[in-house]
């Protein structure tokens, strides 16, 4: 093996991660460009197994989208939507709660909420959408608001990000989902989501609410007009606030699907991107106890294959999961518990079902 190491010009990539010492931005940009990906996953999965073993986890979970009005508009969304525009739409929290109601009898662990900037939106909507879901199933869980949406809460309100959340999580929020970081670069945001959050005040909501003690997800949205180095930066930029903070439960790639977007017409990712982005990830945020393959994005197949490229996590069960449908992702709606274990166990990986922290259920 080490013959093939130095043959392939990774030997000293190697020589780092046996020794636990960290590979830096010129590594990840090398990993980036070498051809040799069967080697690139045997050292991901070397690093997802020094830290979760065989364990891959999933998670029996509700997804709702109450709303996709947005003031944003990013161009490389298709969920998004101007308020009055076909196809726009806002969900009352009666409405909210008659979804959690329909699927009381199954055995969810956690509700996953986003939603668009809507303008109109008072700052109570968003308590009162969680206090009724608490009174509706005081046991779920809810993981819930981007820190985009945080932002966005907290100017409504005319509060603080720390006053904000304290309030989200009194009436009922357990942690924050990961969107909304796309790639923090100023000129990719510059370019497709001038109205966004930038991406520095996107790592501020997340420290803040590590402070707090509330757990956050992180994501990359790649594969549009990004470059490597821009992918690569930020990586960096996670793990340096992970080292502060110590707050991310888990990083999320997420491939990018152009139908009905402004970017329509940008060909996808192919399984050499998708694998690459995945093991290269698993690799840099050795801070990271988790690297989820988002199958919804992904597709079963890479997603599974993705299992022996760092990744640990293929999310969940998920249902009525809108934003990446309405960018023409050709993936399944749902997943049932036994079909995702019977593709972590045809992977050769045992099959954890967790809660949104990682604890076994």
């Amino acid at each position: 093996m080490n013959t093939i190491l130095k043959q392939a010009g990774l030997h000293d990539i190697y020589a780092k991660i046996e020794a636990g010492e960290r590979i830096s931005a010129e590594d990840a940009e090398r990993l980036y460009a070498s051809p040799f990906l069967p080697l690139i996953g045997w050292l991901a999965s070397r690093v997802r197994e020094r830290i979760n073993g065989k364990k891959t986890w999933y998670i029996y979970n509700q997804h709702i989208n109450y709303s996709n009005v947005c003031t944003n508009l990013c161009k490389f969304c298709a969920f998004g939507k101007e308020k009055g525009a076909p196809l726009s739409y806002e969900m009352s929290i009666e409405e909210i709660v008659s979804r959690i109601r329909e699927r009381k009898d199954e055995p969810i662990t956690e509700v996953h909420i986003v939603g668009g900037l809507h303008p109109d939106l008072p700052y109570n909507y968003y308590l009162e959408m969680l206090r009724a879901i608490k009174r509706e199933r005081p046991e779920i869980h809810i993981q819930a608001f981007t820190c985009v949406e945080i932002a966005h809460i907290a100017k409504i309100g005319g509060k603080s990000i720390e006053d904000t959340l304290k309030d989200l999580v009194e009436a009922g929020l357990g942690s924050i989902p990961g969107g909304g970081a796309e790639v923090f670069s100023p000129r990719i945001r510059e370019r497709l989501c001038p109205n966004k959050l930038p991406g520095k005040d996107w790592i501020e909501v997340a420290k803040t609410a590590h402070k707090m003690g509330i757990h956050t997800n992180a994501t990359m949205l790649y594969g549009h007009i990004e470059t490597i180095q821009e992918r690569i930066e930020h990586l960096m930029a996670l793990r340096e606030a992970q080292d502060e903070t110590k707050g991310f439960l888990c990083f999320i790639p997420l491939a990018f699907h152009s139908k009905n977007t402004q970017l329509e017409g940008i060909s996808q990712t192919d399984g050499v991107d998708d694998l690459k982005t995945i093991a290269i990830s698993r690799l840099v945020l050795d801070n990271f106890p988790h690297i989820k393959a988002y199958w919804v994005m992904l597709g079963q197949k890479v997603a599974q294959i993705a299992l022996s490229f760092g990744a640990d996590d293929l999310d969940g069960t998920i249902l009525e999961e809108k934003i990446t449908h309405m960018a023409g992702a050709e993936t399944a709606q749902a997943m049932s518990r036994a079909e995702i274990e019977r593709l972590i166990r045809n992977a050769g990986f045992e099959p954890v079902e967790r809660d949104t922290l990682y604890r076994p259920v």
